[in-house]
Formats: structure tokens, C-alpha cells, sequence
């Protein structure tokens, strides 16, 4: 039986059987759920990442809604307001 008849005759029920045979099923299990860890791990880091960031952007607001405040309240002397 050469190569391209043996993959004629693996259909879809008989690749499954194939795979878990040659790898062992307990193997393959195991392998499924290392790799939904590592997927949910990543979700969480690319999430933490992503507040990181948010909260940066609003820090950075604060300081500049602040800072047009000072310059709004022009009754102190000592309030420099930048020139843009």
C-alpha cells in the first residue's frame, strides 16, 4: 500500500483514531490542557496590559485637566500658565 492510498483511505474518524494511537490519548488530553492554560494566561497578561495602559492615558488626563484648571483660576499672581 503505498503513501497517497493510505492517506485516501484515513477519513476524518480514522485520522482521530490514527492520532490518538500514535500519540496516546492520555498524551493528547494533557496537551489540550497545557495549551488552554497557556491561552487563558495570555488572556490575562494581554488584559493586564491593556488596564496598564488605560490607566496611564487617564493619569495623563488628570494631569492635563489639572493643569488647565490652575489656569483657569487666574486670580493668583503666582499661576504661570503655559503659552501653546
Amino acid at each position: 500500500m503505498g503513501l497517497l492510498s493510505l492517506v485516501y483511505c484515513l477519513t476524518e474518524h480514522n485520522v482521530v483514531k490514527f492520532v490518538k494511537k500514535v500519540f496516546g490519548e492520555k498524551e493528547i488530553e494533557a496537551t489540550l490542557q497545557r495549551l488552554d492554560r497557556l491561552t487563558q494566561d495570555e488572556a490575562r497578561t494581554t488584559a493586564a496590559e491593556t488596564l496598564k495602559v488605560v490607566h496611564s492615558l487617564v493619569q495623563g488626563m488628570r494631569e492635563v485637566m489639572d493643569g488647565e484648571q490652575l489656569c483657569s483660576t487666574r486670580n493668583s499672581p503666582s499661576v504661570e500658565c503655559p503659552s501653546f
